[in-house]
């Protein structure tokens, strides 16, 4: 087999393709390889979005589009001005790939299925001559300077492949982490950045799968976050909680996961407010029972836990609520404490913050400032960001203006 390329990409992922596919449509005389240490390349692509793929998010505004990013939004305000969430969906249009925008803004292939976009890119590599070879785990790389010659050398465990370019898209991985700080770039180390959190709490025990939209903050931090909130078997989840473990990826991780979080289950209803309308409903619905229906846009479930947790029985009735009660149901909706033990992973969001330090990368080109003919596309480098379909767009963005660079 032939092992001389004009470009070599490191890891068939997303990124990986994008790049790929990119750099021959804009000069097909171009001979690229694609090398993937498993047995079979996008996998990630494959189990995302629960296997249907959240290509991208309807956010069309580079500048607003940036601040999903916990990790790159400064670097990635020029490149989005290049290729932003519209020019994805142009492109995969243009590509036989329809997309449609969920309601949370979310946008999937309109088959509702993974497989489509693995077919898309699988299609357009044979059409266009890119090579892709799979089980080949990168053992070391070798740059001009050590080679004393003008190419890049990459050792498989099967075979040497001689380039001129090398791109790297390789996503978190520690061992290629490790072979670029050999080469000097600095590595950010690697925490989780997508996590769902552990609670034990009576109050929420017996809830899986309420929901509510609420604001939440991790004690002794600025971390705050608002949306809506998932109780899960384990703990809490839901858009909030992602928000929260992305932003607060370094801190939480520097607290060994065990902290304290407020939830505001009325979302932006202050205490005062809360006792407030409580005291107005204790006039009105005198007679009634508190526990049976929830006065706010809460479920009536959680609504009745959080009474038994204010110390009010099944039966009081609202005028019999002493003040110190009423202080205390209004503090459980307004600013209820509970312990988080520890993370779960969000379903398959293997998403982490780490990695090429950001300074030591051209973002006009993604090359290497350190090393010529060396680029990054994708999670290698140190940027996230929360769930929806952006980790996917710094992947397409990555992998566009790389490929504008090179060819």
């Amino acid at each position: 087999m032939n092992s001389n390329f004009d470009i070599i990409i490191v890891g068939g992922g997303a990124a990986g393709f994008f790049t790929a596919i990119n750099i021959v449509e804009k000069n097909p005389k171009l001979k690229v390889a694609i090398l993937e240490r498993g047995n079979e390349v996008l996998q990630k692509v494959r189990i995302s979005g629960g296997g249907r793929c959240n290509v991208t998010h309807a956010c069309f505004e580079p500048n607003e589009l940036v601040k999903f990013y916990p990790r790159g939004e400064k670097e990635l305000r020029g490149p989005f001005h290049q290729f932003c969430s519209g020019d994805t969906i142009e492109w995969f249009e243009k590509h036989g790939v329809a997309l449609k925008i969920e309601e949370d803004g979310r946008m999937f292939p309109v088959s509702n299925s993974s497989q489509t976009i693995i077919d898309c890119f699988l299609k357009a590599t044979q059409k266009l001559g890119i090579t892709v070879l799979t089980g080949q785990s990168v053992q070391s790389i070798f740059s001009p300077e050590v080679s004393g010659e003008s190419v890049w050398k990459i050792d498989t465990q099967n075979q040497q492949f001689i380039c001129e370019k090398l791109v790297m898209a390789t996503g978190s991985n520690p061992k290629i982490w490790e072979m670029l700080q050999q080469k000097g770039h600095a590595v950010v180390s690697p925490v989780p950045s997508l996590f769902t959190f552990n609670i034990k709490d009576s109050r929420i025990k017996e809830l899986p799968g309420v929901s509510a939209q609420v604001s939440v903050k991790v004690k002794d931090t600025k971390l705050t976050s608002t949306g809506p909130l998932l109780i899960t078997h384990w703990g809490m989840s839901g858009p909030a909680i992602l928000k929260l473990s992305a932003w607060g990826a370094r801190i939480l991780h520097d607290k060994n996961y065990q902290f304290t979080i407020f939830v505001n289950w009325l979302n932006d209803i202050e205490t005062s407010e809360a006792e407030k309308i409580l005291k107005d409903l204790k006039q009105e619905h005198a007679k009634k029972t508190v526990s049976k229906k929830s006065p706010f846009e809460i479920t009536n479930r959680l609504w009745e836990s959080l009474v038994l947790a204010s110390g009010i029985s099944t039966e009081t009735k609202w005028a019999d609520l002493s003040k110190t009660q009423l202080q205390n149901l209004a503090k459980q909706l307004t600013n209820a404490t509970f312990q988080v033990n520890g993370k779960s992973t969000f379903k398959e969001e293997f998403v982490t913050a780490g990695g090429i330090d950001l300074k030591e990368i051209n973002f006009k080109t993604m090359e290497s400032k350190l090393h010529e003919n060396l680029y990054f596309a994708g999670e290698i480098v140190n940027i996230d960001a929360i769930t929806g379909g952006f980790n996917f767009q710094n992947a397409w963005t990555s992998g566009f203006i790389l490929a504008n660079g090179i060819s």
